[in-house]
C-alpha cells in the first residue's frame, strides 16, 4: 500500500489517499515528470504504476524479475527501468508492458539513476561497483570501483555530480566529468542501516543528507566535506531513507518502524 500525504499547508500534514494492489512490500518509488503517475518496485518481483490524481487507479503491472525489485525509475514518458536482486536491469515499454531489453549486470542492483533525456543510466551494486550505461548500445561504458557495496545513488544534473552511499559507512561525492571522488563524508556516529539506505543531495547541491542506524540524520557540507548538522531525538529506530523537498523547504526521513518525520529550519 502507498499512502499519499499533503504537506503543503501550514497545518499538520494529512493523508488524502492510498494506492492499493501491490502483492508485496514496496521498496522504491518514482514520480513521472508530468506529475500524473507513480512507479513502485516491490518485494513480489513486480513493478506497478498508479495514476494518483483525482482518479487513483492501478494502471500497469510489470512482471519478469526473479528477485526483489530494489529500484525503479521512469526513463521517459514511454519507458522505465527496474533493478533487482536477480542481477538484472530491465527496460520496459509502458504501452505494451513488455520488457524490451535486459542488462546483465552480474551483481545485485541496489539503486539506479537516469541522468539525461536519452536514457543514460548509472547503477549501484552489491559488488562495490558503480556502472554507467550507454543508452544506445546497452553496454556498460564505465565502471567505478568502490570500497564497499553501494546502497544508493543520487544525481545532481546542474553540477554533474553523483552522491553514492556505501556500506562502509561513508558517502562519496563523485564528479562525473572526471569520474573522480571530490569528497568522502563520514562521521564516527554514522552507520549505514541497510543494504539500500538512501542518501540525497539538497536541491542546490550544497548539502548531502543521510540517515543512520541510531535514528540520527546527518547533513554534510559538499563544499568542504564537513558534517554541518546532526538531527536527532525524533526517531526511535534506524532511518532507512531521506528525501529533500524540491524547493528545499524541508527534509523527510523514514524509519524502520513505519514512521516519517518532516524537518524544517
Amino acid at each position: 500500500m502507498v499512502h499519499l500525504w499533503d504537506v503543503s499547508s501550514a497545518g499538520q500534514p494529512y493523508k488524502y489517499g492510498s494506492l492499493g494492489g501491490s502483492l508485496g512490500a514496496i521498496n522504491a518509488l518514482d514520480f513521472d515528470n508530468e506529475g500524473a503517475r507513480l512507479l513502485a518496485g516491490c518485494s513480489s518481483d513486480t513493478a506497478y504504476i498508479w495514476s494518483y490524481g483525482d482518479n487513483r487507479v492501478l494502471k500497469h503491472t510489470f512482471t519478469g524479475h526473479s528477485g526483489i525489485i530494489r529500484t525503479c525509475k521512469f526513463i521517459s514518458g514511454t519507458k522505465l527501468a527496474t533493478g533487482s536482486a536477480d542481477r538484472l536491469i530491465k527496460i520496459w515499454d509502458l504501452q505494451s508492458q513488455q520488457c524490451t531489453r535486459n542488462l546483465f549486470v552480474g551483481s545485485k542492483c541496489h539503486d539506479l539513476v537516469v541522468i539525461d533525456a536519452i536514457g543514460t543510466m548509472i547503477s549501484g551494486h552489491y559488488d562495490k561497483k558503480i556502472r554507467i550505461w550507454d543508452a544506445y548500445t546497452d553496454k556498460c561504458r564505465t565502471e567505478l570501483q568502490c570500497n564497499a557495496a553501494i546502497t544508493s545513488l543520487y544525481y545532481n544534473a546542474e553540477k554533474h555530480q553523483l552522491l553514492a552511499c556505501l556500506r562502509d559507512d561513508t558517502l562519496k561525492l563523485i564528479d562525473l566529468r572526471q569520474n573522480n571522488v571530490l569528497y568522502t563524508f563520514n562521521h564516527d556516529d554514522f552507520k549505514v542501516s541497510t543494504d539500500t539506505n538512501k542518501a540525497v543531495l539538497s536541491p542546490d547541491g550544497r548539502y548531502a543528507c543521510v540517515g543512520s542506524q541510531d535514528g540520527t540524520i546527518f547533513i554534510f557540507n559538499t563544499t568542504n566535506g564537513m558534517c554541518e548538522t546532526e538531527l536527532s531525538k525524533k526517531h526511535t529506530t534506524m532511518v532507512t531513507s531521506v528525501a529533500w523537498h524540491p524547493e528545499g523547504r524541508f527534509v523527510a526521513s523514514c524509519e524502520k518502524h513505519r514512521r516519517v518525520v518532516l524537518w524544517s529550519d
